[in-house]
């Protein structure tokens, strides 16, 4: 009892010094700690004690400072659209609010590459690029903050070819649990000098520092671009597609797999027609020509594996319609019972384990009696359970609880991970330790080493 006063009053403590600097741009309004303490996954809100509206690295490291002095937490917030929780203030605390440090502060046209706020998110990011004859490719599906896609190590639909945030992430800003601030690298496309600190804080979810600035990888927008749909009978039948694809070494840029069940809820909610089989979406990025041959080499290569009705458009049109019901697809999962809850969740696994993999998880789902659509980032081993509930079903609960469970071990037995993508927050933490065995004690050893009061984001990845 007398530990729990102890910090009301050190919380309370700082939120008067906070104030006293931020004014408006602190509220404690409840309706508002709600919204930031939660994100879109199904886990309940965990508000925190205050949220701050920082405009600069000045401003968030102040911040920290006063949190470090009195030893109150801080939760990063971008656009709250984690899946695993990661935005919850679990221990109370300040939720740093990043929306308006949302400026693209300098474009390096020449050496293809740009640096941004971290509030900035990534259709914001490209439209800024459009006359630049340049862009920015990961593509989570939700228009999220590039300080989030980066803290949560965020990857996509385009990952197969451009990889993820990983590979285009070459700098970073970051303000330390004790209001530090240091720059991890410089803009060149290479170093050996030192750690490799930019690879640390990238998918660290807000557990070691506040991300206040990013220097991204930029690429030449395409010439020409074109998507694809293609049916199949069967799953295995699509990811042996997927398969010769890679190996055949076509530069395919998006490569998505929707079994049956998926297909049917978007058909449902954005009034498409596709034939209700397991399904992949393409899209090809080249020179016309270019795109052209990739296009008729997969349908060549798709025919082999029993596809059939291969249609390919480089319609701009047709093509954001497709694109925009691949990405409407947890819109759609949520509206086959709308009285239910959707729990998202993702596993990845090495290619050639991908139908096997999906076609237990199936199995799994129909003994189970539950209803999960599912659909994958196929070209790199990654695939998403759409799990629907019922909000007050105990039962139904369990039965995902367990499936859930089953997938994540089914995975990682076949040499995959927990997480393709979506990340650890607090969700995953205890599948963490069965993925990585002792080397979560060395995250643990970074964390303390970092952030010895454990006041940056706690409860997420490891536990200390």
């Amino acid at each position: 009892m007398a530990e729990a006063a102890q910090k009301a009053g050190a919380i309370a403590t700082a939120i008067a010094e906070l104030k006293e600097h931020f004014g408006g741009r602190l509220s404690e309004v409840m309706a508002v700690r709600e919204r930031f303490g939660k994100d879109e996954s199904f886990h309940p809100s965990a508000p925190p004690d205050a949220v701050i509206t920082p405009h600069s690295t000045e401003e968030v490291s102040a911040i920290v400072r006063t949190c470090a002095r009195h030893q109150v937490p801080v939760i990063p917030y971008g656009t709250g659209t984690a899946l695993e929780g990661q935005v919850a203030a679990l221990q109370g605390g300040i939720s740093i609010n990043l929306q308006e440090m949302n400026q693209v502060v300098e474009v390096h046209a020449e050496d293809l590459d740009v640096v941004v706020q971290p509030g900035v998110t990534r259709k914001q990011l490209n439209n800024h690029l459009h006359n630049s004859g340049l862009f920015f490719p990961i593509d989570p599906g939700a228009d999220a903050s590039i300080g989030g896609m980066t803290a949560c190590r965020a990857s996509g639909t385009n990952a197969v070819r451009y990889g993820t945030m990983r590979e285009n992430v070459l700098a970073l800003t970051v303000v330390l649990a004790d209001g530090r601030v240091i720059r991890t690298a410089r803009r060149a496309r290479k170093s050996a000098a030192g750690y490799d600190l930019t690879r640390l804080f990238v998918g660290s979810e807000g557990t070691l520092g506040v991300i206040t600035e990013v220097t991204l990888r930029l690429y030449g927008i395409p010439e020409a671009i074109s998507s694809a749909v293609c049916t199949f009978p069967d799953v295995d039948s699509a990811v042996n597609t997927v398969i010769a694809t890679i190996q055949y070494g076509v530069p395919v840029a998006r490569i998505e797999l929707l079994d049956e069940v998926q297909i049917d809820a978007i058909n449902r909610y954005s009034k498409t027609d596709l034939a209700l089989a397991p399904t992949l979406f393409l899209e090809f990025h080249g020179t016309e020509q270019g795109v052209e041959e990739q296009a008729g080499i997969v349908q060549e290569l798709a025919a082999e594996s029993g596809g059939s009705d291969f249609q390919w458009s480089a319609n701009t049109e047709e093509r954001n319609r497709l694109w925009q019901a691949r990405h409407d697809a947890a819109y759609a999962c949520k509206a086959l019972q709308p009285d239910g809850q959707i729990w998202a969740t993702d596993v990845c696994v090495p290619i050639s384990r991908l139908a096997e993999c999906i076609r237990e998880t199936q199995r799994d789902i129909r003994d189970s009696n539950l209803v999960a659509p599912i659909v994958g980032h196929v070209g790199d081993g990654n695939f998403h359970l759409c799990l629907l509930v019922g909000k007050d079903d105990a039962a139904e609960h369990q039965r995902a609880q367990e499936l859930h469970e089953r997938m994540v071990m089914r995975a990682l037995a076949m040499g995959g991970t927990c997480t393709g993508e979506h990340g650890v927050g607090y969700g995953k933490m205890d599948f963490l330790v069965a993925e990585h065995g002792e080397a979560v004690s060395v995250m643990r050893s970074i964390k303390q080493a970092l952030d010895p009061d454990n006041i940056m984001n706690p409860g997420k990845i490891v536990r200390v």
